[in-house]
């Protein structure tokens, strides 16, 4: 699926608007988060994690990340996207593990002794292996992890990755994936809620000023 840019698409910044008119401020940056999605979501040589592995993820992630029970624009969007490569009992499945494993977090322990007391356990991933490949399932509740428990990712957290058979590579893509999804998910949501505001009313000129003085 093409796109000029996924994150006008997501928030819905049509063309000329004022939020189009912010984000043309910082062409840089718009293009970088442009680039970094087709690094990650739509490589010319996706290599062991697949297209169908990376929407599937995506999907998974952006469920997460909703803050209601609606299916969000962005979690839409990834589904799509996994249903152009991958049959409809895994798109379900990939939905359902993600509706399953939703909670509000963040959840884990701290390293720090003073902070211990601040500890909160949360729900683990619930993924269904009978329906979603070992590979995938094991991504899946990666994701999970480090979406809803980011303070429990320690470094024998990816020997679960490991044993599944996914190599160095494809974990570093997969965990980048899932970083880039919390970036974008979380500026789409921002524009969205600029978008909701009304607009501040722009300063009068001096020379409005100097003729209201008159």
């Amino acid at each position: 699926m093409s796109h000029d840019d996924v994150i006008d698409h997501l928030a819905e910044i049509p063309a000329g608007s004022r939020l189009d008119e912010i984000r043309r401020a910082r062409p840089d940056a718009r293009e970088h988060a442009q680039q970094s999605f087709l690094a990650l979501l739509e490589p010319a040589a996706p290599g062991a994690l697949g297209l169908a592995d990376r929407y599937a993820i995506a999907a998974y992630a952006a469920i997460l990340h909703d803050p209601s029970p609606e299916r969000s624009r962005a979690s839409a969007f990834y589904l799509e996207l996994l249903a152009d490569e991958a049959d409809p009992a895994l798109v379900a499945a990939v939905a359902d593990a993600a509706d399953a494993g939703r909670a509000s977090g963040p959840y884990g322990g701290y390293r720090e002794p003073d902070l211990r007391g601040e500890a909160v356990d949360g729900p683990a991933a619930a993924v269904d292996r009978r329906a979603i490949p070992a590979p995938l399932a094991a991504a899946l509740e990666h994701a999970h992890l480090l979406v809803l428990h980011p303070r429990d990712a320690r470094p024998e957290s990816l020997r679960a990755l490991v044993d599944a058979g996914w190599e160095a590579d494809a974990i570093v893509s997969l965990s980048q994936l899932v970083a880039f999804l919390a970036f974008q998910l979380r500026l789409v949501h921002g524009l969205r809620a600029l978008a909701a505001a009304p607009a501040a009313p722009a300063e009068p000129a001096a020379s409005d000023l100097q003729e209201a003085r008159a």
